[in-house]
């Protein structure tokens, strides 16, 4: 199963494509807003609109055998101590070996914006190489996967 962090997510349609090709159920999780899926193996779910309800819902069902995508790191962080394989939209594959390195780079980041009013955004855009990656790694982590 591929669980899919759908609010703001930019490569809902990627994973859709890859879903299809392995002929993996998909479960697209958001609080509303994006259109359901004509594809028999995409399945949307709408959560209450409370602050990370969509993350609760992924991270008390996904489990191993399952690939979550989400940017968000402290999901990524339950889905992998629940055993699922995670990939992040810009196709950086997170794993037990570096989500505690990923959290602490977040935490800190969140320390210096809260510290520094006038400092805004940072985040670098996503890209055609972002996109690219994404379906690379995608395709890799979900042969594994079906391989166990």
């Amino acid at each position: 199963m591929i669980y899919v962090d759908a609010d703001a997510c930019p490569v809902k349609a990627e994973a859709e494509v890859i879903a299809t090709r392995h002929g993996v159920r998909m479960v697209l999780v958001c609080n509303g807003g994006i259109r359901p899926s004509s594809n028999p193996l995409v399945e949307a779910v709408y959560v209450g609109s409370k602050l990370d309800e969509a993350d609760i819902w992924i991270a008390d069902r996904a489990g191993p055998g399952d690939v979550v995508v989400t940017g968000d790191i402290p999901l990524a962080a339950r889905c992998i101590e629940n055993g699922a394989r995670v990939v992040k939209h810009n196709g950086e594959e997170l794993t037990s070996r570096n989500i505690g390195m990923v959290l602490a780079t977040r935490d800190l980041m969140a320390d210096l914006r809260s510290a520094d009013p006038f400092r805004q955004g940072g985040g670098k855009g996503f890209s055609k190489a972002d996109r690219s990656r994404f379906l690379e790694v995608m395709e890799r982590v979900l042969r594994a996967v079906k391989a166990g």
